[in-house]
């Protein structure tokens, strides 16, 4: 496994439609492996082939169990992903990006999807009933394969860096009751 580097916001690889993946072969697999390596080395929970300056449909994410340890949890990955249906049903959520460091917002999106896809060998699966954070990162990374990013579903910009205030002074705060706790 290795540790791929991250595309960044101005990279124009970030706007292009990603392409089937044809090839389900071991170098499919690496690439896979890459890429959940490359997620957790950088404490995401999900990253998009485009991500890593490749143009192709494939993501993985992971959802953790334990807080503490982000790297606990169930990872997926997915290929040529095709989201079939979207609940009327909205949901408003914080999200970051990888590929956009230090920043953040909220966005809209359905709260429950259903998706066909493949997995690394070239099986296809279906999951219905896709929810709660899962459907926001399967919704976000799969945004990312048709040059889309979180940041085009935000109407006010400046929401970006007020969502960032804020957990900056949620921060600050735990850090200040973590000292006074410390003191006593």
């Amino acid at each position: 496994m290795a540790i791929r580097e991250v595309v960044l916001l101005g990279d124009p690889m970030l706007r292009r439609k990603a392409k089937k993946v044809k090839k389900f072969n071991q170098e499919l697999r690496q690439l896979a492996d890459d890429m959940l390596e490359t997620m957790r080395n950088s404490y995401g929970i999900g990253l998009a082939g485009p991500q890593i300056g490749i143009l192709e449909r494939i993501f993985v994410a992971e959802v953790p169990d334990d807080v503490d340890d982000p790297n606990k949890g169930k990872h997926f990955v997915i290929v040529n992903p095709r989201i079939i249906k979207r609940s009327k049903e909205m949901e408003e959520g914080q999200e970051g990006c990888l590929s956009i460091p230090s920043h953040g917002g909220m966005v809209n999106r359905p709260k429950e999807i259903e998706m066909m896809a493949m997995n690394v060998y070239g099986k296809k699966i279906r999951m219905k009933k896709v929810g709660n954070l899962l459907a926001r990162i399967f919704q976000h990374e799969y945004d990312h394969l048709n040059g889309v990013l979180f940041i085009d579903h935000i109407d006010d910009l400046q929401d970006v860096n007020k969502f960032w205030k804020i957990v900056e002074e949620d921060e600050e705060e735990n850090n200040e009751q973590m000292t006074m706790n410390e003191l006593q």
